[in-house]
C-alpha cells in the first residue's frame, strides 16, 4: 500500500510541475522538457543529423535560400517564435523532419516530388508546426514519464529529484525524427500548418494536393516512400478530409506559385537521373560488382560533374580495388566541390593512414570528427596514436570508438583489451561472492568481452566469525573464456547471509590470452 501510495503521488507531482500551456493549441500538456533544453537539443542534434543522412545539398544553393525563405515567411506567421532554420538534405529518400527548437530539414528527394510553392509551404508549415507545439518534446516527456514511473520507488529510496532523470542522451535526435507522430499531433500539424499557409498568402489548396498525392504514392508502394516522409507521417484518405474541410473553411484566393517553384527546382529535376544512378551504383558496390557500380557513377557525373558524392563513389570502387592513390584523388576532388561533409574526410584520412601518412591522415580523420563523430574514425586514430606510443590517447580513442555496437565497435574494443586490462582488470572482468548451502563461499567470475583471458587473481576481504577483517588472493588457474563464466572456491565459509554480505570481491590482475 505505500508504495502504490509513494508511486502516486510521484505521478501526480510529475503532472502538476510539467504541465505547461502548448503556445499553439493554448491547451496544458506535459512537459517534462524546458525551452532552454528544447533549444539546446535542437541546436547540437542539427548539424550531425544533416551529416548521417548525406549533408546538405550544395551543389544548387540557390535552391536551399529559396527554400529558406519559404519557411521563414511561413514561421514569421506562426503562433511560436522560434530560431527556425530550413535546409535541404542530399538525400533521395522523400522525406522531412522537424527537431525541437525549428530546426528543420526536407529532402531533395522529396523537393521532386511536389509540384508548386503552395504545396512546398503545405510541407514546411506542418513541420512548423511539430516544432511549434512541442510535439516532439511531448513524446520525450512521455518517454521520461514511462522512466519515471518504472523507477519510481528508486527515486524514493535516494532522495533524488526526477529532474535528474530527464537527461538528454546523445542520439536523442535521431529518436525524435524516426518517432511516429500520433493522429492528434498529425491533425494538429496539418491544421495550423494549413493556417500559417493562408497567414502567409499561400493557397491551402497546395496542403489537399499533398495528400491526396501521399495517399496515392503509399497505396502504390512506390520504392523508398515507405522508407521516408510516410515512416513517422503516415498518410490516409482521414487526412485528406480533414484538409478539404479546413481549405473550405480558409480563404481560397491565395497564391499556388507552381512556376515560381517549377522553375527553382528545374536543375534538381534535370539532374535527377544522375541520383539515381548514384544511388544504384552504391547498391552495385555494396553487392560486390565495383564494375557495374563504376558505369553508373561515370554516367552520374558526365549529368552532374558538380556533386561531391560521386566522386566519394568513385573514390569508395578504386579503395575497394586496392587502387589508392587514384582513390586519394578522387575524394580531393569531392572535398574541393564541398568541404562539409564529413564521409570524404574520412575517407581520405584512412587512405592516408594506408599509405604511411599520419599527419595528413590525424588531420582529415580529426576534421571528420568534427563535422560526425564515427566509430571509424576514432578507430584509426587510436591506431595512430598507439603505434606513435601515446599508450592513453589510443586508450580514449578506442574506448570511443567501442561505444558503437558493430564490427568496428569490437575491433575497437579488442584493442582497448589489449592496452587496458592489465592495467584495469576489474573494468572488464567482474566477479562477486556466493554461498552453497553449506556456507562454502565461492566468486563467479565472469568475461563478458570478446577475448579470452587467463592470470586472472582475485582479492578477498571479508570478517570472521571474531569481527576480524581478513583479506587474501586466491588464483584462477584456468582461462576465463570470451562471454562465460567460471566459480572459484575462495578457501573459507561464513555462518550466514551477515557474514556474507561482509566479503568484497576484486579481479586485481588479468591478462589477454
Amino acid at each position: 500500500m505505500i508504495k502504490n501510495y509513494l508511486f502516486s503521488l510521484i505521478i501526480a507531482t510529475v503532472f502538476l510541475s510539467g504541465c505547461s500551456v502548448n503556445p499553439v493549441t493554448g491547451k496544458q500538456e506535459l512537459s517534462l522538457v524546458s525551452e532552454a533544453q528544447e533549444l539546446q537539443i535542437g541546436a547540437q542534434q542539427y548539424a550531425p543529423l544533416r551529416q548521417s543522412q548525406g549533408g546538405d545539398y550544395a551543389v544548387d544553393a540557390a535552391l536551399t535560400k529559396y527554400v529558406n525563405d519559404v519557411g521563414q515567411k511561413l514561421a514569421a506567421v506562426s503562433d511560436r517564435k522560434l530560431p527556425y532554420e530550413f535546409k535541404v538534405l542530399n538525400n533521395s529518400t522523400p522525406n522531412a523532419w522537424a527537431l525541437p527548437g525549428g530546426k528543420i530539414s526536407i529532402n531533395r528527394g522529396l523537393l521532386t516530388e511536389l509540384g508548386s510553392e503552395s504545396e512546398l509551404a503545405a510541407v514546411l508549415g506542418h513541420e512548423i508546426t511539430h516544432a511549434a507545439a512541442k510535439h516532439g518534446v511531448r513524446s520525450m516527456s512521455r518517454g521520461m514519464l514511462l522512466q519515471g514511473a518504472m523507477m519510481a520507488t528508486v527515486i524514493a529510496s535516494q532522495g533524488k529529484d526526477y529532474a535528474q532523470l530527464a537527461q538528454l542522451g546523445a542520439g536523442i535526435g535521431a529518436q525524435l525524427i524516426t518517432t511516429k507522430y500520433g493522429r492528434d499531433a498529425e491533425r494538429e500539424s496539418d491544421y495550423y500548418g494549413m493556417l500559417y499557409m493562408s497567414r502567409a498568402g499561400y493557397d491551402p489548396q497546395g496542403a489537399v494536393d499533398l495528400q491526396k498525392t501521399f495517399v496515392k504514392l503509399s497505396e502504390g508502394k512506390k520504392p523508398g516512400w515507405l522508407n521516408g516522409l510516410f515512416a513517422s507521417h503516415p498518410p490516409s484518405r482521414e487526412r485528406v478530409k480533414n484538409n478539404i474541410e479546413t481549405a473550405m473553411q480558409l480563404p481560397g484566393n491565395g497564391e499556388l506559385g507552381t512556376d515560381r517553384f517549377q522553375k527553382m527546382i528545374a536543375h534538381l529535376k534535370k539532374t535527377k537521373p544522375a541520383y539515381e544512378a548514384y544511388d544504384k551504383g552504391r547498391i552495385a558496390l555494396a553487392d560486390g560488382k565495383p564494375e557495374q557500380a563504376l558505369t553508373l557513377v561515370k554516367k552520374a557525373i558526365t549529368i552532374e560533374p558538380r556533386e561531391g558524392h560521386f566522386y566519394a563513389l568513385l573514390g569508395d570502387i578504386d579503395l575497394q580495388n586496392k587502387k589508392l592513390k587514384s582513390a586519394k584523388k578522387s575524394y580531393d576532388k569531392a572535398i574541393n566541390l564541398n568541404d562539409k561533409f564529413f564521409y570524404y574526410y574520412l575517407q581520405r584520412g584512412q587512405i592516408h593512414q594506408q599509405l604511411k601518412h599520419k599527419a595528413q591522415a590525424k588531420k582529415d580523420l580529426e576534421q571528420s570528427i568534427n563535422l560526425l563523430p564515427t566509430a571509424n574514425a576514432y578507430l584509426s586514430l587510436g591506431n595512430i596514436a598507439q603505434q606513435e606510443g601515446r599508450t592513453e590517447e589510443a586508450k580514449s580513442y578506442y574506448a570511443k570508438a567501442a561505444t558503437e555496437k558493430s564490427d568496428v565497435g569490437q575491433k575497437a574494443f579488442s584493442s582497448l583489451l589489449e592496452l587496458d586490462l592489465a592495467d584495469n582488470p576489474k573494468n572488464y572482468i567482474s566477479v562477486r561472492a556466493t554461498v552453497n548451502r553449506n556456507g562454502r563461499v565461492f566468486a563467479q567470475i565472469r568475461n563478458p568481452t570478446p577475448r579470452d583471458a587467463n592470470g586472472i587473481l582475485i582479492s578477498v576481504q571479508f570478517q570472521d566469525e571474531r569481527g576480524q577483517i581478513r583479506q587474501a588472493t586466491q588464483p584462477l588457474h584456468s582461462t576465463l573464456r570470451a562471454n562465460s563464466t567460471q566459480t572459484l572456491d575462495l578457501g573459507f565459509s561464513v555462518v550466514d547471509a551477515v557474514q556474507l554480505r561482509t566479503v568484497r570481491t576484486t579481479v586485481i590482475r588479468a591478462q589477454l590470452k
